[in-house]
């Protein structure tokens, strides 16, 4: 809750509104003496129709009075984190301030939750002082991927009989992003990840001399200079020289998110293994100053993902990750049934190194996954046999299936290929697709 705000009259029910917050003790008052009055005309007693008066009368000045009271209460809502991984804990706090000048009685606080994310919390907060505060935390955890919204945050007042009871409540709420697991790889070499950083060009230019600088227009900001005076005075304009711009090595991770892949749900299933390892290779390539790029089977890119990707250091990294985890925390599955539309938007030129987290294939998707690799430096596979996650090991089906042919497919095509068995770390099979890969070039070296 990024502002205070203000816990003041909430509907303008009138009496109306006021009587629907009497407790169970305000309404058997009020009939208990809506009873002695009758009984008391009845019976001809004056004192009995005092008392009656009295038991009637007591839970509606209760009532009246709670609700024309104004506290002037501001709340606010502070998340620490306000995106954790699944399975992690994440700390709410919330803070009371009485800003008017008057102290209030007994509060009662509650903080709306979704049921995923535990209890309702539920706090009593005793009288607070004018101008004082009341800070009081709890903890929330998920083992569900997603956003949680929080809020809004309830008030309840009640009058020092019990009589009634009115709910008053803020009108602003935050969200907790809950991210996929991620786990921390090792720097191995795989193929297609060679960086270039525009050598190259940079020894031509020095070789054809500077008479070959291709200069550009001056744009406010340009550095002096940088000033181009040959080229300003061919063309009329003040010109300045380009900076060399270093080439990147890229990567995209490809995660499939077909429906019909993947069996199971629930955060052990092999659809959230698929979606952590895709977050955890997205970091490590980050960190390691990769131009990064997250694509699904449906052609859909991150929101504000560049023609390139994601790239950056520092602070610019951090925030490309930010938003891929953002990204990954509400993905589902998807109702197409192929990865055609993923190749269209590879298929545009040389995307460096190629990881992908596949789910079940059959002979048509597993073509299309060889088409590819061959607009790609490198590609590393893993690939989820959606009948090992969801079946006992006894009763998956023998070698040779399909599930087993679309992997001969694949390493055919040069795919790196690693089978996910249920619950494999991703570490280990990260280290096993390095040794896959040694092992097939050493392979093909002895060919040679």
């Amino acid at each position: 809750m990024s502002a205070p705000a203000e816990a003041d009259r909430e509907e303008s029910g009138g009496l109306r509104t006021a009587l629907a917050g009497l407790t169970t003790r305000g309404r058997s008052f009020l009939a208990a003496g809506i009873a002695a009055v009758i009984c008391a005309y009845v019976l001809g007693q004056s004192d009995l129709r005092r008392v009656g008066l009295l038991l009637a009368v007591l839970p509606l000045i209760c009532a009246a009075v709670l609700y024309r009271t104004r506290y002037r209460v501001a709340g606010s809502r502070r998340l620490s984190p306000s995106r954790v991984p699944a399975g992690s804990e994440a700390r709410v706090h919330l803070r009371m301030d009485n800003v008017s000048r008057l102290p209030t009685g007994l509060l009662m606080l509650q903080d709306r939750v979704p049921y995923v994310l535990g209890p309702r919390p539920r706090f009593v907060l005793d009288r607070v002082e004018p101008g004082g505060r009341r800070e009081v935390s709890y903890r929330v955890r998920s083992d569900l991927r997603g956003r949680y919204p929080l809020g809004p945050l309830q008030l309840r007042l009640t009058d020092p009989f019990g009589m009634c009871e009115l709910t008053r409540s803020f009108s602003t709420f935050d969200t907790l992003t809950v991210i996929p697991k991620v786990e921390p790889l090792s720097p191995i070499r795989l193929g297609g990840e060679a960086k270039g950083y525009g050598d190259g060009r940079q020894r031509s230019l020095a070789l054809a001399g500077e008479d070959d600088v291709i200069p550009r227009g001056y744009r406010y900001g340009d550095d002096l200079r940088r000033v181009h005076w040959r080229s300003t005075a061919r063309y009329g304009e003040l010109m300045v020289r380009r900076e060399e711009q270093p080439q990147r090595a890229r990567c995209t991770v490809l995660l499939d998110t077909r429906g019909i892949a993947y069996e199971g749900a629930g955060p052990d299933s092999a659809f959230e293994w698929a979606v952590s390892g895709a977050a955890s290779v997205l970091v490590h390539m980050l960190e390691r100053g990769y131009s990064v790029r997250l694509l699904t089977d449906t052609g859909s890119a991150v929101p504000g993902e560049g023609a390139d990707g994601f790239a950056g250091s520092g602070q610019d990294s951090a925030d490309a990750a930010g938003l891929l985890m953002d990204t990954l925390a509400v993905i589902d599955h998807s109702d197409g049934a192929g990865l055609s539309r993923a190749y269209d938007v590879l298929r545009g030129g040389n995307e460096g190194l190629l990881v992908a987290f596949l789910g079940d294939l059959d002979e048509e998707q597993a073509a299309m996954a060889t088409k590819m690799r061959q607009r790609s430096g490198g590609a590393v596979a893993f690939v989820l046999d959606p009948g090992t996650w969801v079946r006992e090991p006894t009763d998956v089906a023998a070698p040779g299936n399909a599930h087993e042919e679309g992997l001969r497919l694949l390493r055919e095509s040069g795919w790196t290929v690693v089978g996910v068995p249920r619950g494999a770390p991703l570490a280990e099979l990260w280290q096993q697709a390095d040794r896959e890969r040694l092992s097939v070039a050493t392979a093909g070296g002895e060919a040679r």
